[in-house]
């Protein structure tokens, strides 16, 4: 008797074992497919606008050409009404970033000196804006309008020489731009091609 209960225990505990892990193997095939997995990092939340004003800003400011003629002497940006106003030695630009359109955003190397002054070599940003509607104002030292300057685009130079060091800063530049553009109520990048 006491060997068939043995027996009895044994086959009981087994069916327990099985029972259980049975269960389990179950629970573990119902749980979504993240829950057995380690959790994804939570995505990094869209950068604000004034996140974009202040990394142009700091950009413009610490990349100046400082050849005394294209200076960034100071940067800022008024939230009312959009406008990044950019001051160098012969004036300051408000530039309208609603107006923009950042689907124009043109990059290039200029070269501002002359046979006679020469240079650093700038790296310039041109953005032109919508159809019907002003880029930009300039006004001289004395605050008078400027009526050379042409109001349906806006550029802003950077030292080639220090935006070199810089790992892609062209690439980082246009997306802040765009994305500044675009809260800023201009019209978004768009994929043509």
């Amino acid at each position: 008797m006491n060997r068939v209960a043995r027996i009895c225990s044994g086959v009981l505990l087994g069916c327990l074992f099985l029972y259980f892990a049975q269960n389990e193997l179950a629970a573990q095939a119902t749980q979504p497919t993240r829950a057995r997995h380690a959790k994804k990092p939570e995505p990094k939340p869209e950068p604000t606008q004034q996140d974009l004003v202040d990394y142009v800003r700091g950009k413009l400011l610490a990349l100046t050409p400082s050849d005394g003629f294209n200076d960034n002497l100071e940067v800022a940006f008024d939230p009312a009404t959009n406008a990044l106003t950019v001051t160098q030695p012969d004036g300051r630009c408000e530039n309208y970033l609603g107006a923009l359109d950042s689907n124009s955003m043109i990059w290039e190397v200029f070269d501002p000196g002359d046979t006679h002054d020469l240079r650093e070599k700038l790296f310039r940003l041109t953005i032109t804006s919508m159809s019907g509607k002003k880029a930009r104002t300039c006004f001289d030292k004395a605050n008078h309008p400027d009526s050379g300057a042409n109001p349906n685009r806006v550029r802003f130079l950077f030292s080639t020489s220090k935006a070199e060091e810089i790992p892609d800063f062209q690439e980082n530049m246009a997306k802040a731009f765009k994305k500044l553009i675009a809260l800023s109520g201009g019209i978004p990048e768009k994929k043509l091609f």
